[in-house]
């Protein structure tokens, strides 16, 4: 039997889009990241995270190399950040009819709906078990509307659900992994650590 590392072993989604600033962040964090490319690497994971990018062509490269149902079976703590978010939902507005959805959060999205690339922005956002704003960079960043109260909503932009949890689901509109702020990563490493016990970012004041 093969010896668990002391870190928590957390993968990065690495088909495309912005991988290897999550792997950064969360060795600084304290974990062993993992480029997960192959759904059998998925057995291994302490935790995993669906990165920004294009969620229209991560979509397909999951349906391709046969993430799907893995992905909607993964029961250890997922963290999606923009793109990875709007894969996790349970409805997506604004993209492709066939484009994939896995249903991990119960949450509607509209794809790019703060504005195109030109329109990227910073913005502090409170969560309430954090005593300093997060600096959030929202780059085509999706909208998100809760479908059911069993989604947490942990923090709002403008109004807008910028970061929200259903048990050990996660979600970010924004790009945590380019604020040059690492509490958000040291949450969900503890997270992955410690199983279903593990720290859980409250909702913002």
């Amino acid at each position: 039997m093969a010896v668990r590392p002391g870190k928590p072993v957390i993968g990065v989604l690495a088909l495309q889009g912005a991988f290897a600033e999550h792997e950064d962040y969360l060795r600084r964090a304290g974990a062993l990241p993992v480029e997960v490319r192959l759904p059998e690497q998925l057995d291994a994971l302490d935790g995993l995270i669906l990165p920004g990018g294009e969620s229209t062509t991560i979509g397909k490269l999951l349906r391709r190399f046969g993430f799907e149902e893995p992905l909607r079976r993964f029961d250890r703590p997922i963290w999606g950040t923009c793109a990875g978010m709007i894969l996790l939902s349970q409805e997506i507005c604004g993209g492709l009819p066939d484009q994939l959805a896995l249903n991990r959060i119960d949450l509607r999205v509209t794809r790019n709906a703060f504005g195109r690339q030109a329109e990227s922005f910073t913005a502090p956002l409170d969560f309430s078990d954090l005593e300093e704003p997060v600096p959030a960079v929202f780059i085509r960043a999706p909208l998100a509307e809760p479908l059911s109260d069993r989604v947490q909503v942990l923090a709002e932009v403008d109004g807008q659900v910028a970061a929200a949890r259903q048990e050990n689901v996660w979600v970010s509109s924004f790009h945590p992994e380019l604020s040059g702020d690492l509490r958000l990563h040291r949450a969900f490493v503890t997270s992955c650590r410690s199983g279903s016990e593990g720290h859980k970012l409250q909702a913002g004041g």
